[in-house]
């Protein structure tokens, strides 16, 4: 699991027993622990190892800051002090668990000595008040699986959320003229989202995979000895020779201007300059967890961010076209592309060869692996941004070129008019993991509003609820 950093903050409130929350704060700590869940904790701070004084907030707040923390845990212990954690929250401006270990029963003599879900409910209401995004983990016991799931799922809200407002996108090139559905606002998306563009033109670029070639042979041989090996080669050496050049070239170019991501004019430019498709070269950073999107699709790019972050290092997500339905399936769409996507994503060894509408060589070919995933979309228009989101299945279906796998939907009509109806395009990003809850969580944190494409909503809150599996 990617490394994310909690705040860890458990909290109690005066009249209820301070005991009994240090008690339940130690359990905690030990539990996250055990899942080996990377926390900053307060012991420092007081004896008690709480959250409960106004002053000490402040305290806790420059330790937390200090220790670039990635989200807070509100770990209610008996009631908690519900005004305190609403400041500290508002004050960091990170994702918030909010939990308490479930109630026991009255003692003999009818005393309660917690009442951690009544602190529970105060707490929400502050947040509220404060206008702070929260994450409601159900109030459950720590060995209960509800709640380990909900720590997990939080880790990754945690790392899309962090993610997302860190994106710079490397930009190769500006979009091909024929592509006016992959225009974006850049100043909007830096205004509303702290996501940049590093635009660069397309010279940049070329003359890097000319200097790798000079200068880098080491790696340029690494890499087409890695792509001997894990995949079909069917075009020329110096061909592969240049997709290995290219790699290293936009590798180079991302770490040099700070992007997680990147965009490129995949043609045609780019075939009158070096000869090939950029799609293997694409492919082989995917692999890597760099998502490399095409047509120059800076919303592509920040979907494939989002997911990519998601998938927490367990999967690869894969950069594809909506394009045409299954002739036999009335809910079966082909997911399509020239060759971009990650080896792992393949069901067999891929080929480099030729792609479907192009003479010059460098896609991939191969079927994806079908089972469950997920598919996404961010995009926007009119000031307006959304995420489309929802669960798919791979099924069988004619060969074609080009990277593909067809996918069976709930409801294919549904999701047809809701990409025609916008904001959305033909482009989207799958996965083969349900992303779906962790997706939905973070829309709340980053000001995105969630677009299920099937009527799933009551089924994805009742996950993060803790109530289904």
């Amino acid at each position: 699991m990617k490394s994310i950093k909690l705040g860890f903050a458990p909290t109690r409130r005066s009249i209820f027993s301070a005991p009994d929350a240090i008690k339940y704060a130690n359990l905690t700590r030990e539990k996250l622990t055990e899942m080996k869940v990377d926390f900053v904790d307060i012991t420092d701070i007081n004896e008690e190892g709480l959250l409960y004084d106004d002053q000490e907030m402040t305290k806790i707040a420059a330790k937390f800051k200090a220790e670039d923390v990635d989200g807070l845990f509100l770990p209610h212990c008996n009631f908690g002090t519900e005004y305190i954690c609403a400041r500290l929250a508002k004050e960091l401006g990170v994702p918030v668990l909010l939990w308490g270990p479930r109630d026991e029963r009255p003692d003999e003599n009818g005393i309660r000595l917690r009442d951690s879900q009544c602190g529970l409910f105060a707490t929400g209401k502050v947040l509220r008040r404060f206008q702070v995004p929260f994450t409601y983990m159900n109030n459950c016991r720590l060995g209960d699986p509800e709640f380990e799931r909900g720590i997990k799922d939080f880790l990754t809200v945690c790392n899309i959320v962090k993610v997302f407002k860190h994106t710079r996108i490397l930009q190769i090139a500006p979009r091909p003229f024929d592509f006016w559905t992959t225009m974006c606002n850049e100043g909007e998306l830096l205004e509303k989202f702290n996501i940049q563009l590093a635009p660069i033109p397309m010279p940049e670029l070329t003359m890097e995979v000319k200097k790798a070639k000079e200068e880098d042979h080491e790696k340029v041989t690494e890499i087409m000895k890695y792509c001997k090996e894990n995949m079909n080669i069917e075009i020329k050496e110096e061909e592969l020779e240049s997709i290995a050049a290219l790699k290293v070239a936009m590798k180079k170019l991302t770490d040099h201007y700070g992007c997680n991501a990147v965009a490129i004019q995949c043609w045609n430019a780019l075939q009158d300059e070096i000869g090939i498709m950029p799609c293997a070269a694409n492919a082989l950073l995917n692999e890597e967890g760099i998502p490399v999107v095409c047509e120059t699709d800076i919303h592509g790019a920040i979907t494939a961010v989002m997911v990519e972050a998601a998938g927490m290092d367990e999967a690869r997500g894969f950069f594809a076209d909506w394009t045409v339905r299954h002739p036999d399936n009335e809910n079966g769409e082909l997911l399509q592309h020239c060759g971009p996507w990650p080896v792992s994503v393949a069901k067999d060894k891929p080929t480099i060869g030729y792609p479907l509408v192009f003479d010059h060589p460098g896609a991939i070919e191969a079927e994806a692996k079908q089972g469950e995933m997920t598919l996404c979309r961010f995009d926007g228009d009119n000031g307006e941004y959304s995420l489309l989101l929802g669960h798919a299945k791979g099924i069988d279906g004619p060969y074609t070129k080009g990277t593909y796998v067809w996918i069976e939907v709930e409801n294919l009509k549904r999701l047809e008019a809701k990409i025609v109806e916008g904001p959305y395009i033909h482009h989207c990003v799958g996965i083969h993991k349900d992303i779906v809850p962790v997706m939905y969580e973070a829309c709340k944190y980053i000001g995105v509003t969630p677009d299920l494409y099937d009527p799933i909503e009551e089924e994805v809150k009742a996950y993060l609820r803790g109530e289904s599996k």
